[in-house]
Order: C-alpha cells, then structure tokens, then sequence
C-alpha cells in the first residue's frame, strides 16, 4: 500500500472520530498537570521566566533555540522518528509513520520501539496530535526536512510538488505524457497525476522495468543521498531517458535531483538505510573480581593523593607565572610533567583538578603567580579517604576539560592548562553516563571502549556535533567517531581510572557509592544506593575506601648508604619533617629518602640543632642510626653558622680570618664582589641571598643573620593565595527544575490560563482583540463595587508602576480607599490594586 493510500485512509478515519486540537496551544492544554510537569522538566528552558499562560508556553516550545535544544536531547531513534515525520505528510497518520520507519518488509523490533518514541516526541512537544493526525513543531521541521543548504538525515530530496513548482505548465505536460499518463487541464493535477504514478507501487515497479540498465544503476547512486547530482548540457541517454519521465527533475541547469517519491519507491518505503530502534549493548572486554577491581583503584587513588601532594608541594614557595592571556605556558607545562614523570596531557589534568577542587589559584598580585590556596592545608589534614573524594566529587561536576590543552580554540589560539576557553558544558553529563553505562555492567566487568562510545552516540546523536540536525547522514552512527562527545567519553575513562573511580577498567565500590548507585553485595550487604545527597554520598564513597588504603606509619628503615626507606605512607608531621631533612629519591610501594649535606643544612636553616636532628632520627628509626648518617649530621652542624652573613649590600663575618683569608683567594667568590673591612669581615657586592648561595655552591656552611647579629631562622614556610573558591562550572542550559518549582510553575500556568481564556461579556463598544479594556473612573469604580458585592470575576487592564500591561481575571472582595482587593486568577493569590492603574474592566460571560 503506498503513503498516498495511507494518507487517504486516515483522513475518512478521523472523519468518524472526536475533534482533534487545531493548535499546539489547545494540545498542551488537554494535558493534565503531569503532562505539563514532564514536558517542563525535560525542556527546562521554557521555563525562565515561567509563562503567563499555555499560549505563550506554546509559543516559546516553538522557538528556534528551544527546538534546537531539545532535539540534541533526543536519542537515535526518536530522533529517526522526527526526521521521518519531517519527510511524511502533513499532518501524518500513525500508520505513515510506520511505514516510512519499516517500509515494505516490516520490522518487529521498530514496530514495538515506534509508540515510545511518538510518545516521547509527544511529551516534549515536538509532536502533537491524536495518532490519526500527527504534526511536527513547524520549527523541527523546518530544521529537519529537506533542502538543498541542508541535506536531510534522511538522504531525501524534495517531492515532486516541490521540485516542479517553478516549472513550466507545459514542460509538466510533457513529463506526465513520458511516463505515459494521460494530458490533464492544468499544472495542479498534472502533478498530482505523477505522485500518484510515483506512490503507486505497481505502476511505479512497471514504469522501471522499461528503464535501460544504465538509468536503473543511476538511480543505486542517487537512492540513499545525496539526491543530487550534476549533469552537462547535453546529458547521456540513461539521464535523459529519467529526466524525460520525471524521475529526476531539474533543480538548476546542471543539477538534477531524486524526487522523494520515487527514492522512497527504490528504498521500499523506507526513510532510514539503517533505522536503530534498539540502543546498542554496552560488551563486556573481560571480566575480574571485585576484589581485584576495588584493589586496583584504590592503590590508583592513593597514587593519585601522593601526586596531587606532591605537585602542590613543589609549588610551596610559589608556582609558575600566569601568562597574560591566562593559563600556564607550555614550557612550564613541560617542567610540570617532568617533575611527575608524567606526559604533558595527563599533568594538564593534575593541574585542572587541582584547579577545579579550589586548591589551587592565581595569587592575584601585579607579577601573577600560581599557589596553593588556604584550603590546601585544610585539605593535608583530611584523612587519606576523604581527600580522594574532595577530589573526585567536583571532578565530576566540573566543566573543565584538561583534553583540550594544547588544541586551538575557534580562532586558531593555544589552548593552555588553567588558561580560558576549556570549559565544555557537556562534561560532566558525559562523565556521568560513563560511569554509569560502567555500573550495569556486572562488578568487576570492564566494558569494550568502542561499544560504550557507541551507545553514547545512540543516546545523544547530535550532542558535540560539529553540525547541526540538518546534517547529512556519514552512515548508520550519523556522527563521526571524533565528534566532541566520543572525546569526552575518553577522556572521561581515561581520567576515572588514574583518579581511582575505575580499576582495570571496571567499576570500582566507591565510585558506586559516590553515584549514588546500589552497592554489590560484596561491597556492603546493608548499604543502598540512591535518592542520597551528594554530601552523604561521598562520605559512603570515603567510607568504603579507607580499608583499601595503606595504612600510614610513623617510622622508617635508615639505611648505612645515607638512605632512608618508608615502608609505606608516613603520617603527616613525620613525612614534613622529613621532606626538610632528607630529600626524595625513589617512590613505589616504598619512598626511599637521601640525606646530603645540603639537606641537613636546610634542616639546620629550619631552627634545629644537632641534637634535635639525632633525637628526631633515633625515635623514628626502627634500625639503629648509622654512623656515617651521625658524622654527616655533627660535621655539618660543626660548620653551619660559622660564617655570617648579613647586608651592606652584603657582608660575611667570621671569628677566623683564615677562613676568611681562604674564601678571598678562591677564583670561585670573584663574581660576589668580596673585599676585606677588617680582619673578621668582608664585604660584597651582591646581596644576601646570593652571597648565601654562592657560598655554598663552594663548599661552605654559612648562617644568614640579622640586623642585631642573630642568627636567622629560615623555617620553610609556604606561600599561599588569598581564600579562593573554586572554579563554578558552566551551566548546560538552565538547571533541571525540582518537584515544588514544577509543582508551583504549572499551577501558575494553569491560572493564568483560565484568566486568558475566560469568556467575557461583549461591552457596548468592541474591544480590539489584544489590547486592554475601557472604561471611565466612574464605570470602573461601580464595576468592580458590583463585582464585590455579588461575588462575580471581572476582567481588568492594569498598568504596574513600571509601566508594563496585563490582563487579569479577579475576584473583588473589597473596594475601598482608591484600591480594590480581591482574588487574582492570573497569580492564584489575594492581591490589592490601585483603582487609578485599572485601565478599565469589563464582565465575564455567565459560566
């Protein structure tokens, strides 16, 4: 049966049944008030501000924007369903639907999907109509049919109608007579006579049996799209042969195109070559035990604490300059991912996070300088458990997209880590159904890659593309395997697994927790998952975590190598006193720190003495401290503050002037500008700091001293930024409304749609339709007194104080002083009125 026949069908059906809306408008407002509440909550936009009544939501369902919106909302299927209905008549029966959806064969598979996605459709208006009469929003339509600019999904051309309209009444003669119909008496029925040949399936499979082999593999190259094609000036016989039977028609002088009707004839009624009414299964790659899984991420949670502390604490004394666009250079980029032997990409995401968890900021001074931030050492004093989900909670709120760094933006530029034009909205929506396409596979199961990212396509087709909805199919998937999304959704597994959430590509517990999802029974038997707040569920995600973590100790193994070997994590005040006295050589499952005499001087700088560096080793040593460990600490702390250096510039001073008579004749101390002032003194040319250092790159020990002559203390105090919060990510559109503001925002739609559709009482002079009504002080005054005194609704013109216009339907209770009170059905509450803003009242009709 061909669409035409369908479509004839449908109409004597609707004959027999109930009005059906004529609007948008009247369809939503046949909705009960959950309808409206689901079609608020799925396109939230429509909300801001809340409308006056069902008209104006319907207008503002139909604008270009919310449209736009809310088909990049829409998964592949429902959308297929659109761009069919795009193609189809207007309006279009169920059952043409269908049959553009299944074509000849049939399909079970769409004919069970088919309902939900007309139904979704329906809820967020985009569709609306009884099944007998279904329409698409002119705005999809629009954006979803056809065209030359604008190829459709579909790969389908213009219809016949549409691509004769500009031609020629007896041009059209010609082609009927070609295709063998009979002459008619005007171009209107001359075109209808060939849809008619084009959508009658036996007549059209009779007129391509006459064609040569030639024109029939022509048409295999037009069938799927594009539908267009070029032509020279005097065609090959195959072309004319279709041109002359109105099988392609001229668009321009050397393009030809597909009529609709007749690829749809070759596709055997189908619009999609590959219609996807089911989502695609996320594989499994392979499979572990939860243990395992839970193992895995947590040591990768403890590696992702220990670098995170590690970063920030190098950038103590001040961090990298921020460049004047903004962000961080690729040299010190560079130096970063040195310093973690790590690439530059996954150091850009050490840095974003650090970034985006508010524990590291600009400084804000005139030469701007990246630091940590007060809440860093808020953070040091967390247990291990909860400052993995300090991290990982605003990780997955953020819009920063560390993936980016090192591509250009729009206009060609770098894109740098911290820098601007990082944010994308749809991170975290991806991040989000990553994990959670990860969590309905079993624990323990890691999914394929490339089954996940297609689902994620199937889901969102048009989210991240490069394109709008009018772009031309590349295939079944529609959308690159490179578009924005696919990147995100690597990214975001790539990042869930160095972070912890993952571990060897599996779901671990605690990102379970922390999504709020039900647990495995191995994880916690009593614990559920869902409908917690975000708070509460980081606090189960730390919860679950700390057993899987290592256990931080309070001593190390001293080694007679001038070594020091922590078999695990060190407690806080341990692991800073040693980061002072020793420094880091190795890490792995145990750090291997190395004393040298720069840093038991740095010790010394810090305020400690010998002693205290001997006691502070023999209570945190489980093996007795070595000797060679004991010289280096007295022979170093024998020399250190020997000499003294204070500012003349600069000078040094020593009780021995051997020393002093030896620093003179050494070629090394030329650049320090020394000369001597008195036996025990000499003066330089350099500063403080720097007679400091260069001293000690000879081999010296040297103590800085004050003003008084004392000995300064150099305690390694960090450099912090003023209080900052952390970045706030960007909003994807409007947030999704809570039941009491849907609850509250359907109600006042409601009121206000009863206030505009109330039938009022013809006055004795006509009102122009829209403007406000008329009426002199006096008639208003004994109006709404009459009004109050029955009990009666009048509708009013009011002016606010800043000079906007509204109708209201009100209820006078009381008239007195100037102003009228009473129940305003446009707001649903009491509300009091100044009598001299009523522009004028009028009656409502009885009932």
């Amino acid at each position: 049966m061909g669409i035409g026949e369908l479509d004839r069908e449908a109409h004597v059906a609707e004959g027999t049944g109930a009005a059906a809306p004529r609007t948008l408008a009247e369809a939503l407002r046949a909705r009960g008030d959950e309808g409206l509440a689901a079609l608020l909550r799925a396109r939230p936009d429509l909300l801001n501000p809340v409308p006056n009544d069902l008209t104006q939501l319907a207008t503002r369902a139909g604008t270009r924007g919310s449209v736009v919106r809310a088909l990049e909302r829409l998964d592949r299927f429902a959308l297929q369903t659109a761009e069919a209905l795009a193609v189809a008549p207007d309006p279009a029966p169920y059952p043409v639907l269908l049959a553009l959806l299944t074509g000849d064969e049939g399909d079970p598979a769409i004919e069970a999907a088919l309902p939900g996605a007309v139904a979704l459709l329906r809820e967020q208006a985009l569709v609306w109509g009884e099944d007998d009469r279904l329409r698409l929003v002119r705005t999809a339509r629009e954006l979803l049919s056809p065209s030359p600019q604008h190829p459709s999904p579909t790969g389908l051309g213009p219809t016949v109608a549409e691509a004769t309209s500009g031609m020629s009444p007896g041009r059209v003669q010609e082609i009927i007579g070609a295709a063998g119909l009979p002459a008619t008496h005007d171009p209107v029925s001359a075109v209808a006579a060939l849809t008619g040949l084009f959508t009658d399936r036996a007549r059209m499979g009779a007129l391509l049996d006459g064609a040569p082999p030639e024109a029939l593999a022509v048409l295999d190259r037009l069938v799927w799209g594009p539908p267009y094609g070029e032509v020279t000036a005097n065609p090959a016989p195959p072309v004319r042969w279709l041109r002359d039977r109105g099988l392609l028609l001229p668009v321009s002088a050397r393009t030809m195109v597909l009529p609709r009707e007749v690829a749809l004839h070759l596709r055997g009624g189908r619009a999609h070559r590959a219609p996807e009414p089911v989502a695609p299964e996320v594989a499994v790659l392979r499979e572990h035990r939860p243990q395992v899984v839970d193992g895995a991420a947590a040591g990768q949670a403890y590696t992702a604490l220990a670098t995170v502390e590690e970063l920030l604490k190098s950038w103590d004394k001040g961090g990298p300059q921020v460049l004047r666009a903004g962000g961080l250079s690729v040299r010190d980029l560079r130096r970063t991912a040195a310093a973690l032997d790590v690439t530059e990409q996954v150091a850009a995401f050490w840095l974003e996070l650090c970034h985006g968890a508010g524990l590291l900021a600009s400084d804000g001074e005139a030469d701007e300088r990246y630091a940590p931030t007060p809440a860093y050492d808020d953070w040091l004093d967390l247990p291990p458990a909860e400052r993995w989900a300090r991290l990982v909670t605003p990780w997955l709120a953020s819009t920063r997209t560390s993936g980016l760094v090192g591509g250009q933006d729009a206009k060609g530029r770098a894109l740098s880590a911290l820098g601007p034009d990082l944010d994308r909205a749809a991170a975290p929506e991806v991040r989000h159904r990553v994990l959670g396409l990860l969590a309905t596979l079993p624990p323990g199961a890691a999914a394929d890659p490339e089954t996940l990212f297609a689902r994620l396509r199937w889901e969102r087709p048009l989210r991240g593309a490069a394109a709008g909805p009018a772009t031309e199919s590349t295939g079944p998937g529609h959308a690159l395997p490179d578009d924005l999304r696919s990147r995100l959704a690597r990214w975001a597994l790539a990042e869930a697994e160095l972070l912890g959430l993952t571990g060897r590509g599996a779901l671990s517990a605690p990102a379970r927790a922390l999504l709020n999802l039900p647990l495995a029974e191995a994880a916690s038997p009593a614990d559920e998952g869902g409908g917690v707040e975000e708070s509460v569920a980081a606090e189960r995600a730390a919860t679950l975590l700390a057993p899987l973590l290592p256990e931080a100790v309070d001593h190390v193994l001293l080694q007679a190598d001038l070594t020091a070997v922590a078999p695990g994590p060190l407690r806080r005040p341990l692991a800073d006193a040693l980061a002072v006295l020793a420094d880091v050589e190795s890490k792995g499952g145990a750090t291997v720190y190395r004393f040298t005499p720069g840093s038991v001087r740095r010790a010394l700088d810090s305020g400690l003495t010998a002693s205290d560096l001997h006691d502070f080793l023999t209570a945190h040593s489980r093996t007795p401290v070595p000797q060679p460990l004991a010289y280096l600490v007295d022979d170093v702390a024998r020399r250190h503050g020997h000499l003294r250096v204070g500012a003349a510039s600069a000078y040094v001073r020593c009780d021995d002037d051997t020393v002093l008579g030896e620093i003179l004749a050494d070629r090394r101390s030329a650049a320090l500008g020394l000369r001597r002032l008195a036996p025990t003194v000499l003066a330089a040319q350099a500063d403080p700091a720097a007679l400091l250092d260069g001293l000690r790159a000879m081999g010296y020990a040297p103590a800085a001293e004050s003003a008084e002559g004392d000995v300064l203390v150099t305690r390694a105090d960090a450099y912090r930024t003023p209080a900052r919060t952390a970045p706030v990510p960007v909003p994807d559109g409007p947030p999704a409304p809570d039941a009491t503001l849907l609850h509250a925002a359907v109600k006042a739609i409601r009121a206000g749609d009863r206030a505009a559709t109330a039938v009022r009482r013809e006055p004795s002079a006509p009102t122009p339709a829209g403007s406000l009504p008329r009426t002199s002080s006096a008639e208003t005054l004994a109006t709404v007194q009459a009004a109050a005194m029955t009990g009666s609704a009048v509708w009013i013109g009011y002016v606010n104080a800043d000079g906007a216009a509204s109708q209201r339907v009100i209820a006078p209770v009381r008239v007195e002083g100037g102003f009228v009170t009473g129940y305003d059905h446009t707001a649903d509450e009491m509300r009091t009125y100044p009598l001299h803003r009523i522009t004028g009242v009028a009656e409502l009709a009885d009932g």
